[in-house]
């Protein structure tokens, strides 16, 4: 992931996906879905280093 737009698209389709196990009544899934796409997120936020350094 290049750009916060880019995290953005990927929690969001993330949430779509916990969202559809959640309607199933698949509770595990979702969570895992949900804490996985955080940690992605996480990971590829602290990669992207837009902030200059001081």
């Amino acid at each position: 992931m290049t750009s916060y737009k880019d995290l953005y698209f990927y929690l969001f389709g993330a949430l779509a996906n916990a969202v559809e196990h959640l309607e199933k009544g698949d509770t595990l899934l979702a969570c895992d879905c949900l804490i996985t796409a955080q940690q992605n997120a996480e990971e590829a936020c602290m990669d992207l280093d837009i902030l200059p350094e001081q």
